[in-house]
């Protein structure tokens, strides 16, 4: 994965207009560009990916992930879960799609059922090896840790390394063998103190650019798809 820049641009994503359309009288919570996971009635994840062509109650998802779903073109509902930069919340909708070519859907009859300050993307848990590299200060260099889990905006580590709230790091991993390591810029954001001198960090990932958001999408969506198929 490519190397991020701390100190880059905004992503296009982070630029995008939010939307003036409304809902029932209330200005809508969701924008083109948002991020977002799509799961069916039963909580079962169908695939993710990001909001685009908003125009009222309707839009596109173009898919992220690799899986293939197979529902013959016919329109299905579908529960849709994203995560406004603008608001720093979960967005929770419902809506109807229906399969287009190249990984596009359309959505129709698309509705805010309610918005919360939780995570808004599936977190993946994990017990990885991993490394967490700091270029300046007391701990710079490459010190192990561990992923403990893993989303799109961010990841929970453990270590015995002590870092402190605001501090950035390069983190490496690798969450399939069959693929390159991940290289993601994070800055913690959250400290826990355990049992034998051992700390937990909450990190968010820094300035991601949209390679790298699908790069990390398409790894954790197929690392939660082997470990089902183990179940």
């Amino acid at each position: 994965m490519k190397l991020l820049n701390l100190f880059g641009k905004k992503t296009n994503e982070q630029t995008t207009q939010k939307s003036e359309d409304t809902n029932n009288g209330q200005e809508l919570d969701i924008y083109s560009g948002m991020r977002v996971e799509v799961t069916d009635f039963d909580g079962r994840i169908l695939f993710v990916a990001k909001l685009l062509g908003l125009r009222g109650d309707r839009a596109e998802l173009h898919q992220y992930s690799e899986t293939a779903i197979s529902r013959e073109g016919e329109p299905f509902p579908v529960r849709i879960r994203g995560y406004s930069d603008y608001e720093r919340n979960a967005v929770y909708m419902e809506g109807v799609i229906t399969p287009a070519p190249k990984g596009i859907w359309s959505v129709e009859e698309l509705k805010v059922c309610k918005t919360g300050n939780d995570r808004a993307f599936f977190r993946l848990s994990t017990n990885l090896d991993a490394t967490a590299t700091m270029f300046s200060g007391l701990q710079m260099g490459e010190k192990p840790c561990r992923l403990l889990n893993i989303s799109i905006g961010g990841a929970c580590i453990s270590s015995e390394n002590r870092y402190h709230e605001g501090d950035k790091f390069l983190l490496k991993v690798r969450l399939l063998k069959e693929r390159p390591e991940s290289a993601i810029f994070a800055e913690v954001v959250r400290v826990t103190e355990k049992e034998d001198s051992v700390f937990e960090y909450g990190c968010r990932f820094v300035e991601l650019t949209e390679a790298d958001q699908e790069k990390i999408t398409q790894n954790i969506f197929e690392a939660q798809r082997q470990k089902r198929s183990r179940m």
